[in-house]
């Protein structure tokens, strides 16, 4: 057996597979490509899943790949257990071999078999094979024709041997390869009692799919059975390099060296240091697959991992930003399997500094409390409310907590952890202030058709009338309420777009329409009758404020030209995270990590407006899913789609799927400007932007703005201002040097005055005086000025300017022994409500209560005879 490093297995894998036939496809991105199904990518399999259901055709029926995987949040989470066993991981990679309706179980087995023996040389005496224990066609392949040991082999149940994609559909058994670590390491062979030992290794899962299940649980055989294999690459390095631990393979020593190096770690051993070295894998390829850290889904998983590196970083001494730092070497030991990681480095970089800087004070101030709330702790488990209280006032993440207390032998109250997140949502709801009440379901069988994207004004059937939540048969003149009408014109707010407002009328009666909301199939119109009453069964002429819908439109179009110019500009991991249309403004928020430089900013909304006045058509249509994806249209992860979805297409610019309402050519638009950038949450930026005759107002009311500023600082054009400002910059600088110069010759010739005014206490003069008008400044130099003229002095100068008291004690030299200005300045300020402090023989403070400066004052000879005695 030859000893192999990690790179050198990969591609000894490929080229196995690819000289019997195999397409090498690269890794898919740990972000499954529209399957909500699943958080991370976690296994080889999931980019061939629709090939292997029959949805989706490839030029080629077998395959091979080294699959990138996470398993760290869902189902498939092995978080809690990285670093404190040999083989856990967040992030691994999985080498797998495929057939679609190819080979099956002979050349499966073959093909394993004669990798691990001939071309890695694996002795045979080293592997264990299992079956499951009806497949007797798999284990007469094993023992007759292979020639496995009888003794080296075991039949096992259906919980380890045989495989399904879910509780229906393609199913089939398994045959694992196990490696023997040999008899010093404690456990016994698959399917014995002692199996959950670390001797037998599982390295190579073989799957055939061979049926289909049904829903009532019948097994049908599948009319092109397929194979699905998977191996770790990390358990075969172990294997191959002679160790035990996957920590201890060429690919984790190195990272682990870089991660001592960076943390100052002095015990190479730690498990500390295995943690950070499989979190900087999971991290960057997390981030180079473009999410970023949030506080939800994907980025709330990445943001968990990132700040647990963190934690144990700071466990081992290391309080400065350190885990970014391992991007490097972690570019060294995959950038060249993985050329997207070499590439997305830089930005990997700034994703995890920035996250490490803003996690810093919290982890801080966190651990203090938690080592605190442990210290008192009389039983095991820290109480729920402590563990709210660390989150929700001090920003102390939950599984962090429970982390820190796994290692002390403790446990967190989830459940009253939960009881404390119910009562915050609790007061948060009452707090809020909702028109409609979305949360209780309307008790009415029925459903509202939609005729708003053909039209802005509809004749209906009044279905039904509600009032305080309660269904009523009619509304009077006066009363609030909500009216379910059998079809309507008014767009329901949804995706971001407000609901629309205008009337139902019906001769002399009036419903004023303030907001539309949709609750299922039923649209809500809420609103108040203005004139006469609404009675249910009544028709009525329902009419939109189309000048209200027409500027939301112009702002809702204009978010799909502002999405696809801030990917071109910033990256194809900005993507959609919130939005809100309305007539007078739009709201996008988007994933990005750093502010946009304001150049980048002007760039994209010119491209936005260049997009505008090209004037294409704006086509929205109705397709299958599928056929939008092909189409190339972008969908928001986590939305629900069904089966028909509609499509708006802005020219070859802009495809996405969107169920609002759009201008019908991009130049309906008109002028766009971006109005505000800035940070909303960790990871999301927000640009805010008008357009059309807001976008007008906007720029008009700017230019009134400089007209009158010019007018004002006697500029003849706008143009001018720069200049003009900067004249009178450098006259207002030359003012302040004249005033300056003139407070100090006032101070010299007050200084003067002032001597005549000190006072003998004992052996000290005293000189406690006011100085009003002058700063800190002016004080200062005045009192360099008196030390000057009297022979151990203690002197306080005050003066107040602008509802303010500055201060400035000194103490000569030779009595700085027995008195100290710092101790002096504080005693006056307190009078004057403030505080200060300084050196021995000069200090100064401030206050913001003049009117008690004279007695302030009076008090210094008296502080100076007490400490004289």
């Amino acid at each position: 057996m030859n000893k192999m490093s990690t790179a050198q297995l990969r591609k000894a894998f490929i080229d196995y597979f690819v000289e019997n036939g195999h397409k090498a496809v690269h890794s898919s991105p740990v972000v499954p490509a529209n399957d909500p199904t699943l958080l991370f990518t976690n296994a080889g399999m999931v980019q061939f899943k629709d090939v292997f259901l029959g949805l989706e055709q490839r030029p080629y029926t077998r395959a091979c790949s080294v699959q990138r995987c996470i398993r760290a949040g869902g189902k498939h989470n092995d978080l809690e257990n990285v670093g404190y066993t040999a083989r856990h991981h967040t992030f691994f990679e999985m080498l797998g071999n495929f057939s679609f309706g190819d080979y099956f179980k002979r050349e499966a087995i073959r093909y394993a078999w004669e990798f691990l023996t001939q071309r890695l040389g694996i002795p045979e005496e080293k592997l264990w094979v299992t079956v499951f224990h009806e497949d007797d066609e798999a284990a007469d392949i094993w023992l007759n024709e292979i020639g496995v040991s009888p003794q080296r082999f075991s039949r096992c149940g259906e919980k380890d041997n045989f495989w399904s994609m879910g509780d229906t559909g393609p199913c089939g058994p398994c045959s694992e390869i196990f490696y023997d670590h040999g008899p010093e390491v404690p456990g016994g062979p698959p399917g014995s009692p002692e199996e959950d030992g670390d001797r037998y290794i599982e390295i190579w899962n073989l799957v055939f799919m061979q049926f289909n299940r049904d829903a009532d649980g019948t097994l049908t055989p599948l009319p092109k059975p397929s194979v699905d294999t998977g191996m770790g690459l990390e358990r075969l390095a172990a294997v191959m390099q002679g160790v035990h631990s996957n920590y201890d393979i060429d690919l984790f020593q190195a990272l682990i060296d870089a991660a001592q190096q960076v943390t100052g770690a002095q015990d190479r051993n730690s498990s500390s240091l295995k943690v950070i070295a499989d979190h900087i894998r999971s991290t960057s390829f997390i981030i180079t697959d473009g999410v970023l850290p949030s506080n939800e889904g994907r980025g709330y998983v990445l943001r968990r991992i990132i700040r647990r590196a963190i934690r144990h970083g700071y466990k081992l001494g290391q309080k400065q930003p350190f885990f970014h730092m391992l991007v490097q070497p972690l570019v060294e030991q995959m950038g060249d399997a993985y050329p997207e990681l070499k590439a997305a480095a830089p930005q990997v970089e700034k994703v995890l500094r920035q996250e490490e800087e803003r996690f810093a004070e919290t982890l801080e101030n966190g651990m203090k409390l938690l080592e605190a709330a442990m210290a008192e702790l009389s039983g095991d488990t820290i109480a729920g409310d402590v563990v709210f209280k660390l989150y929700d006032t001090y920003g102390f993440p939950v599984d962090l907590t429970a982390d820190v207390a796994r290692e002390r032998g403790l446990k967190i109250d989830e459940a009253g952890f939960e009881a404390e997140m119910r009562k915050q949502r609790e007061r948060a709801r009452k707090a809020g202030s909702f028109k409609v009440d979305m949360s209780k379901k309307i008790d009415f069988e029925g459903e509202t058709e939609f005729v708003g994207y053909q039209q802005d004004a509809a004749d209906a059937t009044v279905l039904a009338l509600y009032r305080d939540d309660e269904r009523v048969p009619e509304l009077k003149e006066g009363e609030e309420g909500m009216v379910i009408l059998d079809r309507t014109p008014f767009y329901a707010e949804s995706g971001g777009q407000v609901g629309d407002t205008g009337s139902l009328t019906e001769g002399m009666n009036s419903f004023h329409v303030a907001d539309t909301q949709k609750q299922g199939k039923l649209w809500l119109h809420v609103g108040r009758v203005t004139a006469g009453s609404l009675r249910e069964g009544q028709s009525v002429h329902a009419q939109v404020d189309v000048a209200r819908r027409r500027a939301a439109e112009r702002n809702h179009s204009a978010t799909h030209l502002l999405h696809a110019a801030l990917r071109n500009h910033l990256g194809e991991h900005v993507a959609q995270k919130g939005s809100l249309v309305t007539p007078e403004r739009l709201r996008f928020d988007f994933s990005h990590f750093e502010p946009i430089a304001p150049e980048t900013l002007r760039a994209i909304e010119r491209e936005v407006n260049e997009k505008i006045m090209e004037n294409v058509p704006v086509v929205t249509e109705e397709m299958s899913l599928d056929a939008a994806r092909e189409k190339g249209a972008m969908a928001l992860f986590g939305e629900k789609y069904g089966d028909v979805v509609r499509v708006v297409d802005m020219g070859d610019y802009s495809i996405e799927l969107c169920g609002g309402t759009h201008v019908c050519r991009t130049g309906d638009i008109g002028p766009f400007r971006i109005v505000s950038e800035g940070g909303v949450a960790a990871g999301v930026r927000r640009v805010e932007a008008i357009t059309g005759t807001g976008a007008w107002d906007w720029i008009y009311s700017r230019e009134d703005a400089l007209n009158r500023a010019a007018e004002t600082l006697k500029a003849k054009r706008p143009e001018q201002l720069p200049e003009r400002a900067e004249q009178i910059a450098q006259q207002l600088k030359q003012l302040e040097k004249q005033v300056e110069q003139l407070q100090a010759k006032m101070a010299a010739a007050q200084g003067s005055e002032l001597v005549s005014q000190a006072q003998q206490v004992g052996d000290v003069q005293v000189l406690a005086a006011r100085v009003d008008g002058a700063d800190g400044k002016v004080l200062r130099e005045l009192m360099d000025q008196l030390k000057q003229k009297l022979d151990n002095a203690v002197i306080v100068l005050g003066g107040a300017k602008d509802s303010k008291v500055a201060l400035v004690a000194g103490v000569s030299k030779p009595l700085t022994k027995r008195f100290k200005a710092g101790e002096l300045v504080n005693f006056v300020a307190q009078q004057v409500g403030g505080k200060g402090g300084g050196r021995p023989d000069m200090a100064q403070a401030g206050g913001s209560q003049p009117e008690n400066l004279d007695a302030a004052l009076a008090s210094v000879a008296r502080w100076v005879e007490e400490r004289n005695g």
